[in-house]
């Protein structure tokens, strides 16, 4: 038999957006549901050491960070519940109904989303094998171990020579590779990463296979394969990163306002949806920055425009 689960402000999503919302919205003495979505705790939980996230003089674990914020936003008074939403009802204004793969309906007076993005993969068995074992998808996130060693980006568009130009501040070496002859990015940016002294290009192939060693493991080498005559190279790489675009978590959602990606549209400096008493935060609004301090700061932004939303309309 499903529960109706009733409060002031509801938040799809776990991540830093989401755990940040909980804390802001239930110590403004707002009831606050936060349901933990797909992944608890967001791209943070398959992150090893993070190490740019202010607070932390060392390297902390990622999963570690995400469960003292959700223990902090419990510790304030919300509510968190392990469940999936498989469906949204947003009426203008409210109130909000979502309802979750448990049955449970949650409703909402403001609604806060804090979904994510999901990092697009290639989807090749060696590269589950190796994820946090050299093969990322976030530069900025994980660039630092590769200090001086060699390294690969796949892809060819804004965020994979974003991601060369700024590994080779880093790495020893930067072998871009593209399955294309020729990159999507913006003409600058070409130019910058052509005229790049640490970084080099391989057109026309792909990653067959990534291989390294298996206790621990640990990635060596990336098997590329020629889009047209299929001959097999070897390029031996101490990490991989795949930047081919992310993929928001936005499907839920089709009455939202969205740009060409899938991504959620806010208004200028808020977090204001289309549809009055829905906000977005974090990755799922975020096709830019995608890191765990602008998420936290725009979840913090949310709360606080739910905050006044709710006091505007007597709510």
């Amino acid at each position: 038999m499903s529960t109706t689960h009733a409060c002031d402000v509801l938040i799809i999503g776990s991540g830093a957006a989401g755990c940040t919302a909980a804390i802001y919205a239930a110590r403004a003495g707002k009831t606050t549901i936060m349901v933990h979505g797909m992944q608890p705790g967001g791209q943070l939980t398959i992150t090893t050491d993070v190490e740019n996230y202010p607070g932390f003089a060392h390297p902390v674990q990622g999963p570690w960070l995400m469960q003292q914020m959700e223990e902090q936003a419990a510790h304030v008074g919300a509510t968190i519940i392990a469940d999936t939403i498989i469906e949204a009802q947003l009426p203008e204004g409210g109130p909000f109904l979502c309802i979750g793969d448990s049955g449970d309906h949650y409703v909402g007076k403001a609604l806060i989303i804090a979904t994510g993005a999901s990092a697009r993969w290639l989807g090749l068995e060696s590269e589950k094998k190796f994820q946090n074992f050299g093969v990322s998808a976030c530069a900025t996130c994980d660039g630092f171990f590769f200090r001086n060693k060699p390294v690969a980006v796949i892809g060819g568009g804004n965020s994979a020579v974003e991601e060369a130009l700024y590994l080779a501040q880093i790495a020893s070496h930067v072998t871009l590779i593209h399955r294309r002859d020729s990159l999507r990015a913006e003409h600058v940016m070409q130019q910058r990463l052509f005229a790049h002294e640490k970084i080099s290009v391989i057109w026309d192939h792909v990653v067959d296979e990534f291989v390294g060693t298996d206790a621990p493991p640990s990635l060596t080498t990336l098997n590329l394969k020629h889009v047209t005559t299929g001959v097999i190279t070897p390029l031996a790489v101490d990490g991989a990163f795949v930047a081919i675009g992310h993929v928001p978590n936005t499907w839920l959602f089709p009455s939202l306002d969205k740009d060409e990606s899938g991504y959620l549209i806010t208004a200028s400096d808020s977090t204001k949806t289309n549809i009055a008493g829905v906000f977005a935060a974090g990755d799922v609004q975020d096709a830019i920055y995608r890191q765990a301090v602008t998420a936290a700061g725009t979840g913090c932004m949310a709360a606080l425009e739910a905050d006044r939303f709710l006091a505007t309309h007597g709510l």
